[in-house]
């Protein structure tokens, strides 16, 4: 079977055709494909043979046979969503913010995804019922400050049908922030359109695209054209990436990854702790390996280019900053402040004088 020229690569057998697979390894994937979805772009699969397909981009898209290996603590919603859908399409976790999932399909399919379970092409779109129910819900809930846009993949929607959510969200008064999560920057470039940037720019509220980006060589120069649309068309950018054994544990891939995000006018926002989706304990790196490789980066790279390293609580609890603390006290109750070379300096944290 020939993979179709300049397409997106779907099944084992399109992928070793494409080069990305051995022949060999195409009958022992069947099964993961079956179970979860495949998908791998142009501008991926470019990349991916640039690196080889055990590099740190190819680890992250091509299918494995480990993802069969479900371990007893991961769960198919390992961040509780479902405990927290008022409505089809909405998680409401935060009081300020609600998620808003217009679709559970993506351009690539991340093997480490904590949506795993539920994103795929089978999974499709919000129906327009479905659509103003879930925005209905936002207008009748005044503490929602701000909606997140996520999936799947909103970027994978018509500019039309972007332009009507974002229109919807316009005429929202106390919606006052809308944030679009998405990996389309990185996977499918080409899809930051003109009519895409219009649609972006339907409201005259602040629009943030999260690009999620795990490793410098994903920010090839299609990539770099793309971020670089999205920011002259007044769109501000940060990203999430998630801290991955084998792609991003260390602090020289750290480094690249977040100097080179900067570069291309994207703040590093989160570094996330893996989720424990099933069948992606090889991904996982020990929360302490990931404070200590936070730690060596700072004094390393410029303040701009930190994120907050973050664990997503299991079950729904939300988001906390785990990162590392340079803070300490002795046995005395003493304060030091520990710096960029692990030295201890005396901190003086007593109270002034008029302190009431």
């Amino acid at each position: 079977m020939n993979a179709p020229a300049a397409s997106t690569l779907r099944t084992p057998e399109q992928l070793a055709v494409a080069g990305l697979l051995a022949p060999g390894q195409v009958a022992g994937l069947s099964e993961v494909a079956a179970r979860y979805a495949v998908a791998i772009t142009p501008t991926v699969a470019d990349i991916i043979r640039a690196g080889g397909s055990d590099g740190p981009v190819a680890r992250q898209y091509l299918p494995d046979a480990r993802e069969l290996d479900v371990r007893p603590d991961e769960a198919t919603d390992p961040i509780g969503d479902a405990a927290h859908a008022p409505v089809k399409g909405i998680v409401h976790r935060y009081p300020d913010r609600v998620l808003l999932m217009p679709t559970q399909v993506c351009a690539v399919y991340c093997r480490f995804c904590f949506r795993r379970e539920n994103v795929g092409p089978q999974a499709g779109a919000l129906t327009d019922g479905e659509l103003d129910a879930a925005l209905d819900y936002i207008r009748r809930t005044p503490a929602v400050w701000e909606v997140i846009l996520t999936g799947g993949d909103p970027l994978v929607l018509s500019p039309r049908r972007l332009a009507r959510i974002i229109g919807g969200l316009e005429q929202i008064p106390h919606v006052a922030v809308i944030r679009i999560h998405s990996r389309v920057p990185v996977a499918a470039p080409e899809r930051i359109t003109p009519a895409l940037l219009d649609a972006l720019r339907a409201t005259a509220k602040p629009v943030y695209v999260g690009v999620h980006c795990n490793h410098a060589d994903e920010l090839s120069t299609p990539v770099r054209a793309g971020l670089t649309r999205l920011r002259q068309a007044g769109i501000g950018l940060v990203s999430q990436s998630v801290l991955l054994r084998g792609v991003s544990d260390s602090v020289a891939a750290l480094e690249d990854l977040f100097r080179g995000l900067l570069t291309c006018g994207v703040k590093p926002y989160y570094l996330h702790q893996l989720d424990r989706a099933p069948g992606t304990a090889r991904f996982r790196v020990p929360l302490d390996q990931g404070q200590a490789l936070m730690k060596a980066l700072r004094g390393r790279v410029s303040g701009l280019a930190l994120p907050t390293y973050v664990l997503d609580i299991p079950g729904g609890a939300g988001k906390v900053p785990v990162g590392p603390t340079f803070m300490h006290r002795d046995a005395t109750g003493r304060a030091t402040a520990e710096d960029r070379d692990g030295r201890s300096h005396p901190v003086d944290d007593a109270p002034g004088e008029h302190a009431a």
